[in-house]
């Protein structure tokens, strides 16, 4: 079974492409988006609203 489901490829591709335009930026501050990880994250987390098949978050450790 696969883990994630294709709307969360869309959004990821989506998002690694604006990151390496330029263009891709953070939710809160509006910076400019740099770094691969933050680019996969920022996609998955629109997957997650839009409803695809994205597993959930790990909760943070205390």
């Amino acid at each position: 079974m696969a883990k994630y489901g294709r709307k969360a490829a869309q959004k990821v591709k989506r998002a690694m492409h604006e990151r390496k335009r330029g263009t891709l930026q953070s939710g809160r501050s509006g910076k400019k988006v740099t770094s691969r990880k933050q680019a996969i994250a920022i996609g998955l987390s629109e997957a997650r609203r839009a409803g695809g098949k994205v597993p959930r978050k790990k909760a943070k450790k205390k």
